[in-house]
């Protein structure tokens, strides 16, 4: 075990050193602020890993977000019925499960902001969580926002902040937002693989999230630019005027949204496609998560694995980032009963974002809706970032997370 705790840790510096590399602007990274949030994420994990006080709090706010959403599948059974599943929720389909519920979120969360809640929880929040990791006050609080709600939900809700950001600002929006979750489906992941591991990825991916986006994309923030938008700026837009365009503009995100998913998702399944007119030349069928799992094979090692066990990880791991981690869950469940515990700790760990494909299509889609062309089109060019990002965020975890699982 000794050996492997060693490579465990060799590995949390490997996958940082890989982020370096990549990086946009390798001069100006804050490395004082990365250092510290290493250490903070070192804590967290050692707090979560050995602690249920700490599991208890993050599952008491996954189980509030996911109550207040009970609301939107109530909204979505009146036209949608069939869909909306409301005795069964393990049988919505994404679009009922992750998108519809953007109709209620983006106004909910719209009232808030234009009443002066949510500007001043986003502000003492953001400053909290910016004094401890060095970050500008939105970003900061954004990483918890996408967390609790999804990416494209904390993007829509944000779009009087977004809008006033400049892209490689808004870029580290995107970076992070392949690795958030959405406190709706904890539920359902906890009945499918371990929920102490679960729970405790979920703050682990928060910090995570902004090490990489800070080392990928270093952004200075002058004071004249941390500051959080208020939707109320200029002259006040009657209530229910400023409701209804809420809620259209929500619909439109979906439309937009949707588009962009089916066809990301859609390319990727032709490429597979393409791939399976060369099976009757090769021995094997290989597709994308084939390819895929080769590239993230020496990545599992260095999360301390043997290699028969790296092999069957990474193998996992090319197939959520493929398809999705649901894929991952459903078909290693009864595999789970016989994983050690470490193996088993950092596989569930690396599962717990949305770090696949159809995510970078639900991004792009959903700040085409949000931004003006320039800021889109500069977003797009760092498409490759983007998922190298999600991935990273979810390797740091589960390194973090193997240090005291054996």
């Amino acid at each position: 075990m000794n050996l492997f705790l060693l490579v465990n840790v060799l590995g949390i510096f490997v996958f940082i050193l890989v982020a370096f590399l990549f990086s946009r602007d390798k001069k100006n990274i804050d490395w004082k602020s990365v250092a510290i949030m290493l250490v903070v994420n070192l804590v967290l994990a050692w707090f979560f890993t050995q602690f249920s006080f700490g599991r208890n709090a993050v599952k008491a706010v996954a189980d509030g977000f996911s109550w207040m959403l009970q609301a939107a599948y109530q909204g979505i059974g009146m036209p949608f019925a069939s869909m909306a599943h409301l005795d069964k929720p393990q049988l919505r389909d994404m679009a009922v499960s992750a998108l519809l519920p953007i109709l209620f979120v983006v106004p909910l969360f719209d009232i808030l902001m234009y009443i002066g809640v949510l500007p001043f929880i986003i502000k003492w929040t953001g400053w909290l969580i910016g004094k401890i990791t060095g970050q500008p006050k939105f970003e900061s609080f954004y990483s918890v926002e996408m967390m609790v709600l999804g990416n494209t939900e904390a993007l829509a809700v944000s779009k009087a902040q977004v809008g006033q950001m400049s892209p490689a600002r808004v870029l580290t929006l995107a970076l992070m937002s392949m690795s958030c979750i959405s406190g709706s489906i904890v539920g359902a992941y906890v009945t499918m693989v371990p929920g102490e591991l679960v729970l405790t990825a979920i703050p682990l991916n928060i910090i995570n999230a902004i090490i990489i986006s800070t080392i990928l994309n270093p952004v200075k923030v002058t004071p004249e630019e941390d500051f959080i938008a208020d939707v109320n700026e200029g002259e006040r837009q009657p209530f229910f005027s400023f409701l209804g365009d809420s809620v259209l503009g929500a619909g439109k995100l979906i439309l937009i949204i949707i588009a962009f998913l089916i066809a990301f998702v859609s390319l990727a399944a032709f490429a597979d496609m393409l791939l399976s007119l060369l099976d009757r030349w090769t021995p094997y069928d290989v597709r994308l998560k084939d390819i895929l799992g080769v590239f993230m094979f020496p990545f599992a090692l260095l999360l301390g694995l043997p290699v028969a066990e790296a092999w069957t990880v990474a193998g996992h791991m090319a197939t959520k980032i493929v398809t999705n981690e649901f894929v991952v869950m459903i078909g290693i469940q009864d595999a789970l009963k016989t994983m050690d515990n470490h193996m088993k700790a950092v596989l569930v760990t690396f599962l717990i974002s949305f770090a696949n494909f159809s995510t970078i299509g639900m991004i792009i889609g959903c700040l085409k809706g949000l931004v003006d062309m320039k800021t889109s089109d500069y977003i797009a060019k760092y498409v490759p970032m983007m998922l190298l990002a999600g991935i990273l965020v979810s390797l740091l975890s589960a390194g973090f997370v193997g240090l005291f699982s054996w």
